[in-house]
């Protein structure tokens, strides 16, 4: 088998009788296409994937009404407002792409190899769905207090990993971008002030910090957990968002 015949083989079937039936004027764009993509930075692809198959994308994803729905039941159960509709949809596949060019800086062709796994497998654009779910629960969890982190934290049955896991890489994030910053941290009432603060930043700047913090895979990872064990993560929004900071046990 030739390394031309080896390539082709790799495609889905249907993608692989079009190639081979194309004329030598047509296959000329291709190889032109597939020079300017490999030649192309991550955030480039991002953008050409984006533009290029993004409606596409959204009509397939669509079509998995059990996913997106486990998906919107579990928005509505952590009471995140996010609507699932072809707009919002489009605009997380542009961020997935944008996220994983990311990841992949320094692997590019990993980036673009998932980029097309993506494109091509109903099973890998499943995990757009979960991609949201974990991304949005990060989301909200950056615009939680630190005591609100500790409600959340002492609700979960393996604390120790969801405080590394999550917990840390969040809070350091707020240090770091002085969203909140511990001052005399030895101090009782000095840690109180900071330990309720509620983080503010926009929309726009929660969204770099969650997709600079955590992977696209760890977010998916996230995501997926919720959907296939609905007890991954353990909720009560009454008891981490309404009680009272006087009740808080300071660390």
């Amino acid at each position: 088998m030739t390394l031309s015949e080896n390539l082709l083989f790799k495609l889905p079937p249907k993608a692989r009788e079009w190639a081979e039936s194309l004329p030598w004027a047509e296959r000329r764009y291709v190889l032109s296409l597939c020079h300017l993509i490999v030649a192309a930075s991550p955030e480039m692809r991002a953008k050409f994937l984006d533009d290029y198959t993004a409606d596409g994308l959204v009509c397939k994803v669509l079509e998995d009404r059990d996913t997106q729905q486990k998906v919107n039941s579990y928005l509505k159960k952590f009471r995140l407002t996010t609507n699932l509709n072809t707009s919002s949809l489009r605009q997380y596949i542009r961020q997935f792409y944008i996220h994983s060019a990311q990841d992949m800086r320094i692997q590019p062709d990993l980036y673009l190899e998932s980029a097309l796994r993506l494109v091509m497998s109903t099973e890998e654009r499943n995990h757009v769905f979960y991609y949201i779910l974990g991304f949005e629960l990060i989301k909200m969890m950056f615009r939680m207090s630190w005591y609100q982190h500790e409600r959340l934290y002492r609700l979960q049955r393996n604390q120790d990993e969801f405080i590394q896991t999550y917990i840390k890489p969040i809070q350091h994030a707020h240090r770091i971008n002085q969203i909140i910053v511990p001052k005399d941290e030895h101090l009782f009432f000095a840690r109180r002030d900071y330990f309720v603060k509620q983080p503010v930043m926009s929309e726009k700047k929660l969204v770099e910090l969650a997709m600079a913090t955590f992977t696209t895979e760890v977010t998916t990872n996230f995501g997926f957990s919720i959907i296939r064990h609905p007890h991954a993560l353990v909720f009560d929004y009454h008891y981490i968002f309404e009680a009272e900071p006087d009740q808080v046990s300071l660390p």
